[in-house]
Protein backbone atom coordinates (compact mmCIF):
# COMPACT_ATOMS: atom_id res chain seq x y z
CA UNK A 1 0.00 0.00 0.00
CA UNK A 2 1.48 3.40 -1.23
CA UNK A 3 0.77 5.88 1.64
CA UNK A 4 3.55 8.31 0.31
CA UNK A 5 1.28 11.05 -0.68
CA UNK A 6 -0.33 11.39 2.76
CA UNK A 7 1.89 10.58 5.46
CA UNK A 8 4.98 12.27 7.07
CA UNK A 9 7.55 10.74 9.13
CA UNK A 10 8.82 12.09 12.35
CA UNK A 11 12.56 11.14 13.32
CA UNK A 12 13.19 12.04 17.41
CA UNK A 13 16.75 13.21 17.10
CA UNK A 14 16.95 15.48 19.77
CA UNK A 15 18.46 14.10 23.07
CA UNK A 16 21.58 13.92 24.30
CA UNK A 17 23.25 10.64 24.97
CA UNK A 18 24.41 11.16 28.01
CA UNK A 19 25.32 7.24 27.98
CA UNK A 20 27.80 7.80 25.02
CA UNK A 21 30.22 9.51 27.43
CA UNK A 22 30.83 11.90 24.75
CA UNK A 23 30.96 15.32 23.90
CA UNK A 24 28.92 14.26 19.82
CA UNK A 25 25.59 13.91 20.09
CA UNK A 26 24.36 10.32 20.15
CA UNK A 27 22.52 10.57 17.07
CA UNK A 28 26.15 11.91 14.82
CA UNK A 29 27.84 8.75 15.92
CA UNK A 30 29.12 6.86 13.09
CA UNK A 31 28.44 3.18 12.21
CA UNK A 32 29.94 1.66 9.31
CA UNK A 33 31.38 5.02 8.36
CA UNK A 34 27.68 6.95 8.22
CA UNK A 35 26.25 8.72 11.14
CA UNK A 36 23.84 6.75 12.89
CA UNK A 37 20.97 9.25 11.93
CA UNK A 38 21.87 8.84 8.39
CA UNK A 39 20.33 5.21 8.66
CA UNK A 40 16.54 6.28 9.47
CA UNK A 41 16.67 9.11 7.34
CA UNK A 42 17.29 6.97 4.40
CA UNK A 43 14.65 4.28 5.63
CA UNK A 44 12.07 7.60 6.25
CA UNK A 45 12.58 8.84 2.90
CA UNK A 46 11.78 5.50 1.47
CA UNK A 47 8.47 5.60 3.05
CA UNK A 48 7.81 9.55 2.66
CA UNK A 49 9.98 10.88 0.30
CA UNK A 50 10.52 14.26 1.40
CA UNK A 51 8.02 14.68 3.75
CA UNK A 52 10.04 14.64 6.78
CA UNK A 53 10.51 16.12 9.54
CA UNK A 54 13.45 15.35 11.72
CA UNK A 55 13.77 16.99 15.64
CA UNK A 56 16.47 18.41 16.78
CA UNK A 57 17.85 19.46 20.04
CA UNK A 58 21.02 19.12 21.35
CA UNK A 59 23.77 20.07 18.62
CA UNK A 60 20.79 20.75 16.56
CA UNK A 61 22.47 23.03 14.29
CA UNK A 62 25.60 20.27 13.61
CA UNK A 63 22.49 17.54 13.09
CA UNK A 64 20.98 19.49 10.92
CA UNK A 65 24.07 20.31 9.04
CA UNK A 66 24.99 16.79 8.27
CA UNK A 67 21.49 15.48 7.60
CA UNK A 68 21.69 18.43 5.24
CA UNK A 69 24.32 16.99 3.27
CA UNK A 70 22.51 14.04 1.56
CA UNK A 71 18.86 14.54 2.30
CA UNK A 72 16.00 17.11 1.83
CA UNK A 73 14.01 16.61 4.94
CA UNK A 74 12.40 19.34 7.74
CA UNK A 75 13.98 20.37 10.98
CA UNK A 76 11.80 21.20 14.14
CA UNK A 77 13.90 22.26 16.92
CA UNK A 78 12.97 21.12 20.26
CA UNK A 79 14.46 24.22 22.76
CA UNK A 80 13.96 22.04 25.77
CA UNK A 81 14.30 18.17 26.31
CA UNK A 82 10.87 17.46 27.91
CA UNK A 83 10.19 13.93 26.43
CA UNK A 84 9.04 12.21 23.73
CA UNK A 85 5.89 13.33 23.15
CA UNK A 86 7.10 17.21 24.08
CA UNK A 87 9.44 16.28 20.83
CA UNK A 88 6.52 15.47 18.48
CA UNK A 89 4.30 19.08 19.75
CA UNK A 90 7.37 20.32 18.04
CA UNK A 91 6.98 18.60 14.98
CA UNK A 92 3.09 18.77 14.37
CA UNK A 93 3.04 22.80 13.16
CA UNK A 94 5.30 21.94 10.62
CA UNK A 95 3.23 18.91 9.65
CA UNK A 96 1.33 19.49 5.63
CA UNK A 97 -2.27 19.74 5.37
CA UNK A 98 -2.76 16.63 3.46
CA UNK A 99 -0.76 14.68 5.99
CA UNK A 100 -3.23 12.20 7.33
CA UNK A 101 -0.88 9.85 8.85
CA UNK A 102 2.24 10.01 10.63
CA UNK A 103 4.88 7.76 11.14
CA UNK A 104 7.19 7.95 14.57
CA UNK A 105 10.77 6.88 14.44
CA UNK A 106 13.62 7.27 16.65
CA UNK A 107 16.82 8.50 15.32
CA UNK A 108 18.74 5.78 17.90
CA UNK A 109 17.23 3.00 16.17
CA UNK A 110 19.26 2.60 13.00
CA UNK A 111 18.61 -0.96 11.78
CA UNK A 112 14.79 -0.48 11.08
CA UNK A 113 13.63 -1.55 8.07
CA UNK A 114 11.67 0.78 5.44
CA UNK A 115 9.50 -2.91 4.52
CA UNK A 116 8.70 -3.42 8.29
CA UNK A 117 7.17 0.10 8.03
CA UNK A 118 5.58 -0.15 5.38
CA UNK A 119 3.53 -3.20 6.71
CA UNK A 120 3.14 -1.02 10.06
CA UNK A 121 1.54 1.41 7.61
CA UNK A 122 -0.57 -0.86 5.78
CA UNK A 123 -1.97 -2.52 9.06
CA UNK A 124 -2.58 1.14 10.33
CA UNK A 125 -4.83 1.66 7.38
CA UNK A 126 -6.37 -1.59 6.82
CA UNK A 127 -7.50 -2.18 10.85
CA UNK A 128 -8.51 1.96 10.74
CA UNK A 129 -6.49 2.32 13.81
CA UNK A 130 -6.25 5.89 15.70
CA UNK A 131 -2.61 4.49 16.64
CA UNK A 132 -0.23 1.59 15.77
CA UNK A 133 2.70 -0.03 18.13
CA UNK A 134 5.08 -1.46 16.48
CA UNK A 135 6.19 -4.35 19.43
CA UNK A 136 8.85 -6.90 19.65
CA UNK A 137 9.34 -9.49 22.25
CA UNK A 138 12.03 -10.07 23.83
CA UNK A 139 13.32 -12.93 26.56
CA UNK A 140 14.83 -10.26 28.55
CA UNK A 141 12.71 -6.91 28.52
CA UNK A 142 14.51 -5.39 31.31
CA UNK A 143 15.15 -1.51 30.89
CA UNK A 144 12.12 -1.03 28.01
CA UNK A 145 8.78 0.30 28.29
CA UNK A 146 5.71 -2.65 28.47
CA UNK A 147 3.21 -3.20 26.12
CA UNK A 148 0.07 -4.07 28.03
CA UNK A 149 -2.69 -5.70 26.12
CA UNK A 150 -6.19 -5.95 26.95
CA UNK A 151 -8.75 -9.08 26.61
CA UNK A 152 -9.49 -7.97 23.15
CA UNK A 153 -5.88 -7.96 21.94
CA UNK A 154 -6.12 -4.59 21.67
CA UNK A 155 -2.93 -2.33 22.86
CA UNK A 156 -4.49 -0.53 26.51
CA UNK A 157 -0.89 1.05 27.65
CA UNK A 158 2.30 1.57 27.77
CA UNK A 159 4.22 1.70 30.88
CA UNK A 160 7.38 3.11 31.12
CA UNK A 161 10.19 0.59 33.16
CA UNK A 162 10.61 3.00 35.99
CA UNK A 163 6.75 3.12 36.17
CA UNK A 164 6.08 -0.22 35.78
CA UNK A 165 4.69 -2.76 39.01
CA UNK A 166 6.62 -6.03 39.36
CA UNK A 167 3.63 -8.05 37.39
CA UNK A 168 3.95 -5.63 34.48
CA UNK A 169 7.69 -6.02 34.35
CA UNK A 170 7.88 -9.48 33.71
CA UNK A 171 5.27 -8.75 30.20
CA UNK A 172 7.97 -9.46 27.30
CA UNK A 173 6.49 -7.46 24.82
CA UNK A 174 8.11 -3.90 24.95
CA UNK A 175 7.75 -1.42 22.87
CA UNK A 176 9.81 -0.54 20.33
CA UNK A 177 9.14 3.16 20.13
CA UNK A 178 7.96 3.17 17.20
CA UNK A 179 3.98 4.41 16.08
CA UNK A 180 1.79 4.78 13.31
CA UNK A 181 -1.00 7.19 14.04
CA UNK A 182 -3.61 9.51 12.44
CA UNK A 183 -2.73 13.21 12.47
CA UNK A 184 -6.18 14.21 13.70
CA UNK A 185 -5.45 11.58 16.59
CA UNK A 186 -2.47 12.72 17.64
CA UNK A 187 -3.21 16.50 17.29
CA UNK A 188 -6.02 15.53 20.21
CA UNK A 189 -3.88 13.01 22.28
CA UNK A 190 -0.82 15.67 22.63
CA UNK A 191 -2.67 18.03 24.15
CA UNK A 192 -4.17 15.96 26.51
CA UNK A 193 -0.77 14.50 27.90
CA UNK A 194 0.49 15.29 31.60
CA UNK A 195 3.79 14.98 32.87
CA UNK A 196 2.87 13.76 35.98
CA UNK A 197 5.58 10.49 35.98
CA UNK A 198 9.00 9.62 37.72
CA UNK A 199 11.00 11.74 35.27
CA UNK A 200 8.49 14.43 34.74
CA UNK A 201 8.17 13.91 31.09
CA UNK A 202 5.84 14.06 28.60
CA UNK A 203 5.79 10.57 27.06
CA UNK A 204 4.41 9.95 23.74
CA UNK A 205 3.37 6.32 24.58
CA UNK A 206 0.53 8.14 26.60
CA UNK A 207 -1.65 8.41 23.57
CA UNK A 208 -2.52 4.77 23.71
CA UNK A 209 -3.57 5.16 27.32
CA UNK A 210 -5.59 8.39 25.82
CA UNK A 211 -7.27 6.56 22.77
CA UNK A 212 -8.66 4.03 25.15
CA UNK A 213 -10.05 6.65 27.53
CA UNK A 214 -11.20 7.96 24.34
CA UNK A 215 -12.71 4.41 23.18
CA UNK A 216 -10.30 5.08 19.91
CA UNK A 217 -8.96 1.80 18.04
CA UNK A 218 -5.32 0.65 19.01
CA UNK A 219 -3.40 -1.74 17.11
CA UNK A 220 -0.50 -3.93 17.48
CA UNK A 221 2.23 -5.49 15.11
CA UNK A 222 5.04 -7.86 16.21
CA UNK A 223 8.34 -6.69 14.52
CA UNK A 224 9.76 -10.29 13.85
CA UNK A 225 13.47 -9.57 13.89
CA UNK A 226 14.12 -8.19 17.27
CA UNK A 227 17.54 -6.73 15.93
CA UNK A 228 15.60 -4.34 13.80
CA UNK A 229 14.26 -1.97 16.68
CA UNK A 230 17.69 -2.17 18.59
CA UNK A 231 18.22 1.65 20.54
CA UNK A 232 21.73 2.63 20.79
CA UNK A 233 22.01 3.81 24.61
CA UNK A 234 25.62 3.30 25.16
CA UNK A 235 28.83 2.49 23.00
CA UNK A 236 28.72 -1.17 23.69
CA UNK A 237 25.29 -0.72 21.53
CA UNK A 238 26.81 0.97 18.67
CA UNK A 239 29.49 -1.84 18.71
CA UNK A 240 26.95 -4.67 18.69
CA UNK A 241 24.77 -2.80 15.83
CA UNK A 242 27.87 -1.91 13.74
CA UNK A 243 28.45 -5.97 13.98
CA UNK A 244 25.63 -6.92 12.96
CA UNK A 245 25.32 -4.08 10.00
CA UNK A 246 29.22 -5.58 8.88
CA UNK A 247 27.56 -9.65 9.39
CA UNK A 248 24.42 -8.65 6.63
Amino acid sequence: MDVSNNSVVIILAAGKGTRMKSEKAKVLHHICRSPMIMYVVETAVQISGNNVVVVVGNQGKKVQEVVSQSADVIFAFQKEQKGTGHAVLTALPLLPEYCKHVVILSGDVPLIRAATIKQLVAKHVEQDNEITSLGVKLKNPYGYGRIIINKSGDVERIVEESDASEIEKNINIVNSGIYCVKKSFLEISLSQIKSDNMQNEIYLTDIVGIANNLNKKTGLMICKDHTEVMGVNTREDLQNIEALLMES
